[in-house]
């Protein structure tokens, strides 16, 4: 029981201790993190955005972005990969435009509409 009752004063001294040193470095630290952020020119919106938001993966290079698992922004524009009759055009990426749904369902293929083939 010996060994309890020092443990428990051992664990009473080190908290005193952090939330000392707490006490001294909080105003250096938020001195600190103010700096990075006018340096970086972060705003408290960006970080009450939250990871992943638009603004954000923005600022972040592809790679950097790539690494810490931010995604792109939805809606970036991509080259057209296909061009129909009439001159409309479609990147290949989600649902398929009904240009080239009713050229598929007369029998016609979609590599048929290939820009450059």
């Amino acid at each position: 029981m010996n060994n309890l009752v020092n443990i428990q004063s051992q664990i009473e001294k080190l908290q005193k201790q952090a939330s000392e040193i707490k006490a001294r470095e909080f105003h250096k630290t938020v001195q600190e993190i103010r700096e990075k952020m006018q340096a970086f020119g972060i705003t408290v919106k960006d970080l009450q955005a939250g990871k992943g938001s638009k603004k954000t993966a923005a600022r972040v290079p592809d790679k950097k972005r790539a690494a810490a698992g931010v995604k792109k922004a939805a809606g970036v524009p991509v080259a057209a990969k296909y061009r129909g009759p009439e001159g409309q055009s479609w990147s290949g990426r989600g649902l398929t435009p009904r240009w080239m749904a009713a050229l598929i369902a007369q029998g016609r293929i979609k590599e048929e509409f290939t820009i450059g083939a």
